[in-house]
């Protein structure tokens, strides 16, 4: 690993490293849950389609029927690692968990549904890097791709190596309650993704969807980059304001002071929790020696393995 002395803030629980910036009650707490047989959990590493699938299957399990209100994504698909206990009591039923725990410490239960997204760990790089370096609770304003590519490179950051993950989730990748796909083929037909994992989560939702297109054309719509754009700036907007029927869960809340806490500097970039949503844009950002390193780690750690067919080495 080459030299790089800036680091995000992160702390480290049961061997996994987390953002500073999340309450370690709460993280405890989700690393510690027990899943109910109605459990429906999304897992991935971090910016490989999570928020995309959240949005998917938020609106499958509402038969295509518009939120009121922004805030109630973080109601109805929490984020276990953030929220803890509180998110997944004040859940609405239907609803499904978010976590980015790797398979070995994910809360599991053969009981429960699993969903998981996989993504080109190159593609996943530059998306985390953008969302790392632009959010103030990491403490890593004005890094270079360069530093972050070299912590990635070496797995020393959230939720550890990208490798390792991938691989701690491929020998369930097959098994009966959990469903599989891949960013890319989200990206390539989305509305076979949607019709497939309707049927996943349960008859009603394939049968809704049977009965009126516009279920379909509905979660399509809404679970699009443009619309999942607007109901972020409107959820962040709103979140700080004072809304007596919608207050913010605690470990929300905790993340925000520890964000204030740090005192980032006025000209940092915006944060876009939806950034691009594209493939490819690593291509932008790799140097040719980086784009060999990474294929060579690639093609050591996932050698005897179906993921070298997932993401062919440019």
């Amino acid at each position: 690993m080459e030299n790089t002395t800036r680091r995000p803030r992160l702390s480290i629980m049961n061997g996994i490293r987390y953002p500073e910036m999340f309450s370690p009650k709460c993280f405890k707490e989700a690393l510690e849950y027990k899943p109910t047989p109605e459990d429906v959990i999304i897992s991935t590493y971090p910016k490989c389609g999570t928020t995309w699938m959240q949005n998917v299957v938020l609106y499958i399990l509402r038969k295509g029927k518009e939120l009121e209100h922004p805030n109630d994504f973080t109601y109805i698909v929490p984020f276990i690692d953030l929220v803890g206990m509180e998110g997944i009591e004040k859940m609405p039923r239907p609803g499904a968990i978010k976590t980015h725990l790797p398979y070995s410490h994910m809360p599991y239960s053969p009981e429960a549904k699993y969903i998981f997204v996989a993504r080109n760990p190159k593609d996943c790089c530059v998306s985390l890097y953008y969302h790392v370096r632009d959010d103030p609770g990491y403490g890593y304003w004005r890094a270079t791709f360069s530093e972050y590519f070299e912590l990635f490179m070496a797995g020393e950051l959230e939720y550890n190596d990208y490798f390792n993950h991938i691989l701690d989730w491929y020998p369930h990748r097959n098994d009966t309650n959990v469903f599989y796909t891949t960013f890319e083929e989200m990206k390539k037909d989305i509305k076979s993704v949607i019709l497939k994992l309707s049927k996943f989560l349960g008859p009603e939702y394939i049968d809704a969807i049977e009965k009126d297109n516009t279920v379909l054309n509905n979660i399509v719509l809404y679970s699009g980059i443009d619309y999942m754009k607007s109901l972020f700036a409107k959820l962040f907007e709103s979140e700080m304001k004072d809304i007596p029927d919608r207050p913010m869960l605690a470990g929300r809340k905790y993340m925000y002071n520890f964000k204030k806490s740090l005192n980032p500097p006025d000209d940092i970039p915006k944060q876009e929790f939806v950034r691009k949503g594209i493939i490819g844009d690593w291509k932008n950002h790799f140097s040719s020696d980086q784009n060999d390193r990474i294929n060579q780690k690639f093609l050591e750690k996932m050698k005897n393995t179906e993921v070298l067919q997932w993401y062919p080495m440019e």
